[in-house]
């Protein structure tokens, strides 16, 4: 039989590494064509592809409001860990993120409604710090980002609003003015590609909507008409690839477990992709460029659960959150909007 290497003090077989990011353990040594074996297999630790996370933020539980972070390796399964706290206490926020940094805005503190940005490095777990504030008190907002930009957008402070506001992600400071969405809405769901933020359902006045619209992220001015969901509902959540954005549950007349999809970079009516697990509102979303995943909603829920973008069908259990809760926000490292 071949031996790999002379004198017998190497395996006969190669361990395969753990994955392809940057973090994932490689223990061995291999001939030159082993490498590139399992690089061309996509199983070799790359420097600089960093391991997709997820984080799930704030929220609410029982009657009492939530400052916890979660965190969640998207890539594999599993329940949420402790990630740190948010500086405020508070539900009904809306989060973004760049490769590095997540952000969270707005919400509801428990007395009153809140423009309160604050960040976290996604990599290295820890409590929030104070980014600054939005222009208007935010809460039902919905929020999209590229790798330079995140955008929040509508909400409720006293009013549905139309307002979109953003921000660098990179520095700290209080977010300028962008543009107008079509119509004052809050409890949207927002996803993005590098280029389009995508913003979809909602309420006024007790109305559901269904309308689908989206903004370049790199300039400013108003929302345009994309299409619609396949039905009316506010509070869904939302996810995307580089090319493909997902909006799941919502409240239609009752909770909802509908996940529709659409194409980022054309403009169009959404389609039906598949199921929830159940019926959801109120939960968060968050996502790698393959992977989609919602965690929490109505009913105090911890439950996670998770969908392949690329492909159509219903979603399956990933886990459970620390704690269940509703009206919470996610974000991740690996989203849709930081694809190149």
């Amino acid at each position: 039989m071949t031996k790999r290497y002379l004198g017998n003090i190497i395996t006969q077989n190669p361990t395969a590494p753990a994955g392809p990011f940057e973090n994932d353990a490689a223990p061995g040594v291999w001939s030159l064509a082993e490498a590139f074996a399992y690089s061309k297999a996509g199983l070799w630790p790359t420097a600089g592809n960093a391991a997709p996370i997820g984080l799930f933020a704030g929220g609410t539980s029982a009657g009492t409001n939530r400052n916890t972070i979660d965190e969640i390796s998207i890539a594999t399964l599993g329940n949420a860990t402790d990630f740190g706290d948010l500086t405020v206490t508070r539900y009904a926020l809306a989060g973004c993120s760049s490769s590095s940094r997540g952000v969270f805005g707005g919400g509801f503190d428990g007395s009153s409604r809140s423009n309160v940005l604050d960040y976290v490095t996604i990599t290295s777990a820890g409590n929030a710090t104070d980014f600054g504030d939005l222009s208007t008190v935010a809460f039902n907002a919905s929020a999209c980002s590229s790798n330079t930009r995140g955008i929040f957008a509508n909400g409720n402070d006293g009013y549905e609003t139309n307002v979109i506001n953003y921000i660098t992600i990179a520095s700290t400071g209080n977010a300028l003015d962008f543009g107008d969405l079509l119509e004052a809405v809050q409890s949207m769901a927002g996803c993005a590609s590098s280029t389009r933020g995508v913003f979809a359902g909602g309420e006024n006045a007790g109305s559901r909507r269904n309308v689908i619209q989206y903004i370049t992220i790199a300039s400013t001015g108003n929302a345009t008409d994309f299409g619609d969901l396949t039905v009316a509902r506010y509070s869904p959540a939302a996810c995307s690839s580089s090319i493909r954005g997902l909006f799941a549950g919502g409240e239609v007349s009752g909770t909802t477990n509908i996940i529709d999809y659409i194409t980022i970079a054309s403009t169009g009516n959404a389609t039906d992709f598949g199921d929830l697990t159940t019926t959801f509102y109120r939960q968060a979303g968050c996502s790698s460029e393959d992977r989609g995943v919602f965690g929490g909603g109505n009913s105090n829920s911890n439950v996670i659960q998770y969908v392949t973008i690329g492909t159509t069908g219903n979603a399956a259990d990933f886990g459970d959150l620390s704690v269940g809760r509703e009206h919470l926000a996610g974000c991740s490292n690996a989203h849709g909007g930081l694809a190149a």
